[in-house]
């Protein structure tokens, strides 16, 4: 895999008016951003986090002193290199390992590329964009997306001819 950036959490606005952040957390959550020092590059570097309670974040970065620093931040992203993600067991994958890459049906027909990864409570969709424009969903289950590794996923002919 290229060491493209992951996104581990996204800044929502300020929190108070010392600096402080709040973050919509991906992923694992708290306790993977807990991990990470330094976000974007080495731009932001985490002095303090801790559960908002309600399935967020409360972070202080060293470079964000005041509340009008922090409301400028609102939408940012917090991104680490892949590399330093922990290993993926069997069926597993970062959203970022996904993104960007070709999607063919099971006889090897292309489809077009992956353009997003939605998760609206049950499973992971893939979102695939068709070269003429029009974009399609897929769910990542056995059934719908038999295969996939770093150069393209595969869909299963009933779930690609949407």
């Amino acid at each position: 895999m290229k060491d493209r950036p992951v996104t581990l959490a996204a800044i929502a606005g300020a929190h108070g008016v010392t600096g402080e952040v709040r973050l919509k957390l991906f992923g694992e959550g708290l306790e993977t951003l807990r991990r990470h020092k330094t976000f974007n590059e080495g731009a932001l570097t985490l002095s303090k986090v801790r559960s908002d309670n309600k399935g967020g974040a409360i972070a202080r970065f060293a470079e964000v002193a005041d509340r009008g620093a922090a409301e400028r931040l609102r939408g940012t992203a917090l991104t680490v290199p892949r590399s330093t993600l922990p290993p993926l067991g069997d069926g597993e994958y970062y959203h970022a390992d996904l993104l960007g890459l070709p999607a063919l049906d099971d006889a090897g027909t292309p489809l077009g590329t992956i353009v997003a990864i939605e998760n609206f409570g049950a499973t992971d969709l893939v979102e695939i964009e068709r070269p003429d424009g029009k974009r399609f969903m897929v769910p990542m289950i056995a059934e719908a997306v038999p295969s996939w590794n770093g150069e393209r996923l595969i869909v299963a002919a009933p779930f690609a001819e949407q």
